[in-house]
């Protein structure tokens, strides 16, 4: 009788591949809920912080808000060179130690320029997860699935944004209704309810630590730099030895006369010129779309819809707890729907529900209206524009350029998000929220037109068939 796989092992066989694939995506993905924990956080941190350092003025407060997103800059251009160089891994290990120390360091700061040093460098692990974690998940996922695993990341990120929504209402649960500037500065809150907030992201920051031990290198970088059996090694567990054998073929078909380290300069190629603006503009357009306002300026725009501070941080909570369940959504259409029909529909549902807040905030609406708006934007956002950028990203770029792109696109968004974040309080002094979100919704038709004009859809190819077609 002759011994061979049964139709049974070869599934159970399958069956392992499957959850290992999922376990190091997953694993990967952490550094997107410790960026969107620590990114959002400061949100609910905001009135007791800017009470407890006695900050005055809008300028000052945008620059506690936005001060992060200088190290996030840094640590987005510092990705491409140093993950070409030293790895996917050791980049994403290197970004949970910096995790778990500035979140210690931001709990305990004694003054403000402390703080904001503290944030600063926390920013730059943000910088390395948000470049880092979507595309090792890329360079790992087979295509046929690559859109959910990439939009596990945006998945992690909304789960982290909810964990902080959900910490910072919790500390802050039993605040006194109506409790005045005087009495918040001088209570528990305001002295170390806060530092709670912030010094709570160091215990899913070792978890990440811990995780990233467990997984492999990214099997593209490792054929980058010469290693071709360990290669071999981590798409066979991936996909079995054909498709290990199929991918290294394709990989280094693309590699072929390139050198093991990317000069950024040989990004201003005029073959490479194009997908590398098509880039860029949908990083800096996933920022200036404007929902990132919504959670790092929650408390302004509900105070003017005529909520109170517990108010607030209730429908924070609510915000968070949309924006997940609508990520889910994007999970299940994204490989079916494709990428491009998804962000053309989050840049039109954007645009009509900003108009619609805008003329809310102008005829002196208050409340539950408002509310729904706000909930319905974030609802847009978390199935569109926020999950499936990061896919696009993560994949339209030529393996050889790969590291060296996504940083510069990744730091274009850490940019534009500066810009946002900076200058909402002076937009919403000077504009009124009215002439702000009618802006923003402006921004959002340009999105609109510019998707429309530019995105190819990419649902199912392999990267390397994505590079030909785009690149050549």
């Amino acid at each position: 009788m002759k011994n061979g796989p049964t139709p049974r092992s070869d599934a159970l066989e399958i069956q392992r591949r499957l959850r290992y694939v999922w376990f190091i995506s997953i694993v990967a993905a952490l550094g997107g809920l410790l960026f969107g924990y620590d990114w959002v956080v400061i949100g609910g941190a905001k009135p007791f912080f800017e009470r407890y350092f006695e900050l005055a003025g809008a300028s000052a407060r945008g620059w506690a808000n936005s001060c992060a997103l200088i190290g996030c800059l840094i640590g987005a251009m510092a990705a491409g060179v140093l993950s070409d160089r030293f790895g996917r891994k050791r980049l994403l290990l290197a970004s949970a130690l910096v995790f778990i120390v500035t979140s210690l360091g931001n709990g305990l700061a004694p003054t403000f320029t402390v703080f904001v040093i503290w944030r600063m460098l926390g920013g730059t692990a943000i910088g390395l997860a948000s470049n880092l974690s979507p595309m090792y998940i890329a360079e790992v996922a087979p295509a046929r699935m690559r859109g959910r695993l990439v939009s596990v990341n945006q998945l992690t990120i909304v789960i982290g944004i909810l964990s902080a929504q959900f910490v910072n209402w919790w500390l802050v649960r039993a605040l006194p209704a109506g409790a005045d500037d005087a009495f918040i500065r001088s209570s528990w809150y305001g002295q170390s309810g806060w530092r709670w907030m912030f010094g709570l992201t160091a215990a899913p920051a070792l978890l990440f630590f811990v995780g990233m031990i467990a997984v492999p290198e990214s099997p593209r970088w490792l054929v980058k730099n010469g290693q071709i059996e360990r290669a071999r090694r981590v798409l066979a567990k991936i996909g079995g030895d054909a498709y290990a054998g199929t991918a290294l073929t394709e990989i280094e078909a693309t590699l072929t006369g390139e050198s093991e380290r990317t000069n950024f300069r040989v990004l201003l190629d005029p073959r490479l010129r194009r997908v590398l603006v098509l880039g860029v503009v949908l990083a800096v357009f996933q920022q200036w779309c404007g929902i990132n306002v919504i959670f790092n300026y929650a408390e302004e725009i509900f105070r003017a819809a005529g909520y109170d501070i517990s108010s607030v941080l209730g429908n924070i909570a609510w915000t968070g707890s949309v924006n997940l369940a609508f990520t889910f959504v994007a999970l299940a259409v994204v490989d079916r729907r494709g990428r491009r029909p998804l962000m053309l529909f989050g840049a039109a549902g954007l645009a009509a529900v900003y108009t619609a807040m805008g003329i809310g905030y102008a005829a002196g609406v208050k409340g539950l209206p408002l509310l729904l708006l706000v909930l319905a934007a974030i609802g847009c956002y978390g199935m569109s524009l926020a999950p499936v950028t990061w896919v696009v990203i993560s994949e339209i770029f030529p393996n050889r350029i790969r590291g060296a792109a996504v940083a510069v696109a990744t730091t274009s968004l850490w940019a534009a998000c500066f810009i946002l974040t900076y200058t909402f309080p002076l937009l919403n002094k000077g504009l009124g929220p009215a002439g702000t979100f009618g802006l923003y919704a402006a921004v959002c038709a340009a999105g609109f037109l510019f998707i429309r004009n530019r995105l190819p859809e990419t649902k199912g190819q392999t990267l390397e068939v994505i590079e030909k077609t785009l690149v050549g």
